[in-house]
C-alpha cells in the first residue's frame, strides 16, 4: 500500500565527491515540487576516504564499512538540515531516497557498489530509507545507469519539441526526449570529474568556478585527439562509466610533459563539451533544445562551448524549465524512491539495456 504522506527526501552524493545534496520534495501534484534544499560539504577526511576507496587497498572491506557508517551520519545531518529548512516534521516524511557513494561501477562484471548504511540512516533519521537503486537493473542485464532519464522524461518532456537533457556532474549523461520516440539515455563521458581533479592538483581548488581558469588556456589539439581516442566514446549505447575509466591516471597517460596546466584545463573542458555534443549528434540527432543540469550548468565556459558545438540549438540550464540545475539529481532519487514505495518500476530498459522494467531499490523501514 502506498504511503499517505507525499513528502520524500532525496539524497545524492555523486562522482564529484564534493558533498551531499539534500532536497525535500512534495509529490501531491502531477509534477514534483521541491520544498527545501540543503548542501552539506564533505568533511576533508570523508572526501579523502572516498577517494582512497576508489582503488583497491589493504583491509578495504573494513575501511568501506567504517566509511559507510560515517557517511550515514553525514546523510542524517543533511536530512535534519533540509527538514529544518522546510519547517517540517520527520513524522510527515514517507521516505528518504539515498543513492549512496559510488566507489566501483562495473556492470560488465555484474555489479555496481554504492557505499551506504541505509539501516543506520533509518535509525538515525527515524524515517524509512530506500537505497541500492542500481543492483536490480544490473541483475536484469542492464548497466544500472543512468537512472535519471525516467525522471527527466516525467518532468522535462514536451509533446512538440525535441529536447536533450544533459546532466553534467562528475560524469556526463544524456537523456533524449524526442516526441513519438522511446526515451533514450546513456553516459557520454567525463563531466566535471577531470576538470575538478586537475584544478585541485595545480591550484588546490575544488572546482574551476564558472570555467574561468579554463578560459585562460588554449585547447591542445594533439592532447584532445589523444583523449578522444578512448574507446568508450565510440561505443554504442547503452553504456555507462565512472572513475573506473576516467581518473587522474588516465589523464597522466596522455600527457607528454611541458604542457601549461591552464591549457590542459581548457582541453579537458573541450573534451567534456565535445564528447557530449558528438554523442548527441551521433545517437540522438540534432535537438531543438538542450537543457543542462548538475554543476556543469554553472560553468559558463562549458555552457559557451556546448552552444558553440550546437549553434542552431537553444542551450540553457534546467532552471528555465522550473527545476534548479543544482538539485535535479537529488530530486530524481526522491522520485525513484517514491516509485519504489508505490511498487512502480524506475528504470527504462531502452536506456540501461535491462530485460524489462524493474522496481528498483530496497526499503529499510523507519
Amino acid at each position: 500500500m502506498a504511503p499517505a504522506a507525499p513528502l520524500v527526501i532525496g539524497l545524492m552524493s555523486g562522482t564529484s565527491l564534493d558533498g551531499v545534496d539534500a532536497v525535500l520534495v512534495d509529490f501531491c501534484a502531477s509534477r514534483p515540487r521541491t520544498l527545501a534544499s540543503f548542501w552539506l560539504p564533505y568533511p576533508p577526511d570523508i572526501r579523502l576516504q572516498a577517494l582512497q576507496l576508489q582503488a583497491a587497498q589493504d583491509n578495504e572491506i573494513h575501511s568501506a564499512a567504517i566509511f559507510a557508517n560515517q557517511l550515514a551520519r553525514c546523510y542524517a545531518e543533511a536530512v535534519r538540515q533540509v527538514i529544518a529548512a522546510a519547517g517540517e516534521d520527520a513524522a510527515h516524511i514517507a521516505a528518504i531516497g539515498c543513492h549512496g557513494q559510488t566507489i566501483r561501477h562495473q556492470p560488465a562484471a555484474g555489479y555496481s557498489v554504492q557505499l551506504n548504511n541505509p539501516a543506520l540512516l533509518a535509525e538515525l533519521a527515524g524515517i524509512a530509507v530506500v537505497a541500492d537503486f542500481r543492483s536490480r537493473d544490473i541483475a536484469a542485464g542492464g548497466q544500472g545507469a543512468p537512472l535519471v532519464p525516467a525522471f527527466h522524461a516525467e518532468v522535462f518532456g514536451d509533446p512538440d519539441r525535441h529536447r536533450i537533457i544533459l546532466n553534467i556532474g562528475g560524469i556526463a549523461n544524456v537523456t533524449d526526449l524526442n516526441p513519438g520516440k522511446p526515451v533514450r539515455g546513456f553516459d557520454c563521458g567525463p563531466g566535471n570529474l577531470l576538470l575538478d581533479a586537475w584544478i585541485e592538483r595545480h591550484q588546490g581548488l575544488r572546482y574551476d568556478e564558472a570555467g574561468r581558469w579554463a578560459a585562460q588556456g588554449q585547447v591542445l589539439p594533439e592532447l584532445l585527439q589523444s583523449l578522444l581516442a578512448e574507446t568508450f566514446f565510440s561505443a554504442q549505447p547503452p553504456k555507462s562509466c565512472g572513475r573506473d575509466e576516467f581518473n587522474m591516471s588516465w589523464i597522466d597517460r596522455h600527457l607528454t610533459g611541458g604542457q601549461r596546466p591552464e591549457d590542459v584545463q581548457a582541453t579537458l573542458l573541450e573534451l567534456t563539451a565535445l564528447t557530449a555534443t558528438q554523442a548527441i549528434n551521433r545517437w540522438c540527432g540534432r535537438p531543438e533544445e538542450l537543457f543542462v543540469c548538475g554543476g556543469g550548468a554553472r560553468n559558463l565556459q562549458l555552457m559557451a562551448r556546448l552552444q558553440y558545438h550546437l549553434q542552431d540549438c537553444r542551450v540553457a540550464a534546467t532552471d528555465a524549465l522550473g527545476q534548479a540545475a543544482d538539485w535535479v539529481e537529488a530530486v530524481a532519487f526522491a522520485w525513484l524512491a517514491w516509485r519504489t514505495l508505490h511498487g512502480e518500476p524506475g528504470n527504462l530498459p531502452d536506456v540501461t539495456g535491462a530485460r524489462g522494467p524493474r522496481v528498483l531499490g530496497a526499503i529499510y523501514p523507519r
